[in-house]
């Protein structure tokens, strides 16, 4: 068995209710009609088929950057699946297979790593940092674990107003070693506040194994210190994870207080566009890790359930892939953003002076004056 600093990367501790050969335990299954069950697996694949061709345009030099959750697939989408419309998302930045189940649209998704006018954040933002107010999906920032105290401010703000609202945050492994985790742990431990602290346990952050972040047998284990419950899950069974997310989100929408869920799961590929994994793990890590698909195990659930045909996934396959080679096609033929936002969203109404600026700036044809390191470089 594959071992990380002597620390075995096995998830036989955990909560499971789909089996690696596809069978399941019907006890613990969820009560999920056909149709939500393909649209399921209709998610996963879909993300895998996005993250694949992202990486490719990135290498291609089309995009500049991006986060790709290669093996992380049903984390998010069985996590997304427990949440209400009125619900709110504190994400990292890997998880699009929530924000596309709770639809943000595919076009806006492509369109932020493009930064172009299609871009809703008018190319503002890094690639893979998207967010979309209407559903509630707060934009990702890339310093690790800031998104737990704010995750937790909204849950607070929600219990203080009356409403019925959960706020589920996602962040990985490395965000526990960060002093953000443990001060919004506390804080809603203490105030019992309506969230659900979802840890994708991917095993590293970045390069860094989760034996070297902590002496702790898990992750799940510290919500005990601050006085709430955690929860462990097979993090690539869709299933698993969605019953354990659920159960969170109806125990904090009923006043019950927040949970902690540690979803062990493992990312197959790179942590970015920008890291070469191959440096600081084995090829036989992976490779069990890979024996443990997300995809390839909903799969042949579907299969054992009869609900899955060779024709039928062909079929699903083409048409993702032909979405997204539309989408992309699309997206990519709009020009950058119009010049002029770099003045706007700042005020709520743009006052006398930037509205100046602007008018200078856009009567010079968008130049800017040249600067002294222009004139005398150094």
């Amino acid at each position: 068995m594959p071992q990380q600093g002597g620390v075995e990367v096995s998830p036989e501790d955990v909560l499971r209710i789909i089996n690696l050969d596809g069978t399941y335990d019907a006890r613990l299954e969820p009560a999920l009609s056909t149709d939500v069950l393909r649209n399921v697996y209709r998610h996963l694949v879909l993300v895998r088929a996005l993250d694949t061709r992202m990486l490719i345009l990135q290498r291609q030099g089309r995009i500049g950057f991006y986060v790709p959750s290669i093996g992380e697939e049903a984390s998010q989408v069985g996590s997304a699946m427990a949440l209400e419309p009125q619900d709110w998302v504190l994400p990292a930045y890997r998880e699009p297979g929530c924000a596309l189940w709770r639809g943000l649209p595919l076009s806006l998704l492509v369109a932020q790593s493009f930064g172009n006018s299609l871009d809703i954040m008018k190319g503002r933002q890094m690639p893979s940092h998207y967010g979309y107010r209407a559903i509630n999906y707060v934009t990702a920032s890339s310093p690790v674990g800031t998104q737990v105290p704010h995750g937790v401010g909204v849950a607070w703000a929600a219990k203080i107003r009356g409403d019925p609202i959960v706020a589920l945050v996602y962040f990985g492994d490395g965000a526990t070693s960060q002093g953000d985790f443990h001060a919004g742990m506390n804080f809603a431990g203490v105030f019992k506040t309506p969230t659900v602290l979802f840890c994708k346990n991917n095993q590293w952050a970045i390069s860094v194994p989760v034996s070297r972040q902590t002496a702790a047998k898990t992750l799940a284990s510290k919500a005990a210190a601050y006085g709430f419950e955690g929860v462990r899950v097979d993090g690539n069974d869709v299933l698993a994870v969605y019953a354990a997310t659920k159960d969170a989100v109806d125990k904090a929408r009923a006043g019950g207080g927040p949970t902690m869920i540690e979803a062990v799961t493992y990312r197959l590929g790179p942590h970015s566009s920008s890291d070469d994994p191959t440096r600081y793990r084995t090829k036989e890590e992976v490779e069990y890790w890979q024996a443990r698909d997300p995809i390839e195990r909903m799969r042949k659930f579907l299969q054992v359930k009869g609900l899955w045909t060779k024709a039928w996934d062909d079929e699903l396959r083409r048409e993702v892939d032909d979405l997204l080679t539309e989408t992309i096609k699309e997206v990519e033929k709009a020009p950058g953003p119009a010049l002029e936002t770099m003045f706007t969203d700042v005020f709520e109404e743009m006052p006398p002076h930037l509205q100046s600026q602007m008018e200078t700036f856009m009567a010079s044809g968008g130049q800017r004056r040249p600067e002294l390191s222009d004139r005398f470089p150094l």
